[in-house]
């Protein structure tokens, strides 16, 4: 590869996932490093000042301030847009600075946004709480009732915002039926794809306008570093979200870009081991507890339509117990392999109570329209070996009563 192949879309879009997931976005130095670049700097040097102010008056290509470029972060913004499919991406400090800057960026008093209920309790907060109190009004629906969107959608309608899969009830929405209602009405689709990956689910391929991501978690997906990435077209990314960006900072770090981009070397191998692994777990607790949800399993409400959008059931799952909080954190205590933990898309198994820590922050009659109950648990499942997560929580469900 040479030096600047792996920014020429030209070459790259026809590389297979796989590929562009290892090599998409690379740009080398000088001296024809291997692996990227990391560029450990806050600012940029001119060799005239007329050249500083070419840049900041946008008529000269190059670098001004890692608030705004840098070129670990853009190696990893191309990756993220070539694997999504979309024309630009924009990298944030963390999954929910993407999300905050993809909604932010897009509404002023006034408007109106429609969101599906079921989604991270951070999600929620900027739904319910953060834009109202800037005069922006939200009316939340059930996401997975195509109809509801096009009842919910007002003249001022500015964006329809939902996860799919949810977390963590794993709701499915219907990605071209809903993204085809919002481009009908002339409203802006926002999707956040991080359960998915663009290797599960590309929802820009069902007319999704942006794409908002977690790199948290599958991206990064070994628990080491916070990112976030906002994918769109290059008009929505330069004259929308970059204004925003540039003038309030969420801008991801350069060393953690360079570890996302590591992550994505592995990602394939990644993801489809754990959605693998996860449905053989899947398969394992549906004869041992009240209820599973997992999209791959057939007993999964939504399961033709999540196996219609997605190549695979993805990591996680979601299970309840009878016995309320007090038999959920039984459970979660005699686990001995699998850690008690909130993250999600990590290599490790994980396990967490959604309705005592990522949801703690809503209401108990939110977290009931959610259908994040007190027997909820959600299961990341990693890399180990199945069976040994399979005897981990046969012997956990066993001594805690089930």
């Amino acid at each position: 590869m040479k030096r600047f192949t792996g920014q020429d879309r030209s070459i790259t879009a026809k590389w297979r996932p796989a590929t562009q997931a290892v090599r998409g976005g690379t740009a080398r130095s000088e001296y024809g490093e291997t692996s990227e670049a990391l560029f450990l700097t806050s600012g940029y040097a001119y060799d005239k000042a007329s050249d500083a102010a070419a840049r900041f008056a946008g008529e000269q290509a190059g670098m001004t301030y890692s608030r705004l470029q840098n070129p670990t972060v853009e190696m990893l913004e191309q990756r993220i847009a070539l694997m999504e499919g979309a024309e630009a991406a924009r990298c944030m400090a963390s999954g929910m600075a993407a999300m905050t800057a993809a909604l932010l960026s897009q509404v002023q008093a006034g408007d109106h946004v429609v969101a599906g209920r079921a989604a991270f309790g951070s999600c929620r907060w900027l739904t319910d709480t953060l834009l109202p109190k800037f005069g922006v009004a939200t009316t939340i629906i059930d996401g997975t009732d195509t109809q509801a969107w096009a009842d919910a959608a007002r003249p001022e309608t500015k964006l329809f915002f939902f996860e799919t899969p949810a977390n963590p009830t794993l709701d499915i929405v219907d990605l071209a039926a809903v993204c085809g209602i919002a481009r009908d009405r002339g409203i802006v689709s926002v999707v956040d794809n991080a359960f998915a990956t663009p290797l599960l689910q590309r929802p820009m391929d069902y007319g999704a306008d942006v794409v908002a991501y977690s790199a948290t978690k599958m991206m990064d997906g070994q628990g080491r570093v916070l990112a976030g990435a906002v994918c769109g077209t290059a008009e929505f990314i330069d004259k929308t979200l970059l204004p925003f960006v540039r003038n309030t900072g969420p801008t991801l770090s350069a060393f953690n870009a360079w570890v996302v981009l590591k992550g994505l070397e592995t990602l394939d191998l990644r993801i489809n081991r754990q959605s693998e692994n996860a449905l053989k777990v899947a398969q394992f607790l549906e004869s041992r507890v009240p209820r599973i949800l997992y999209p791959n399993l057939p007993s999964h409400p939504q399961h033709a339509l999540a196996m219609r959008q997605m190549s695979a059931g993805g990591t996680i799952l979601s299970l309840f117990v009878d016995g309320g909080r007090p038999q959920a954190h039984a459970l979660l205590d005699a686990l001995e392999l699998v850690d008690i933990s909130n993250n999600i898309g990590d290599s490790r198994s994980l396990m967490t109570h959604p309705a005592s820590t990522t949801h703690a922050g809503l209401s108990a009659e939110v977290r009931a329209e959610m259908g994040v109950t007190e027997g909820m648990l959600r299961l990341n499942i990693g890399l180990e070996d199945p069976l040994d997560v399979i005897d981990d929580l046969d012997r956990a469900l066993a001594a805690a009563g089930l």
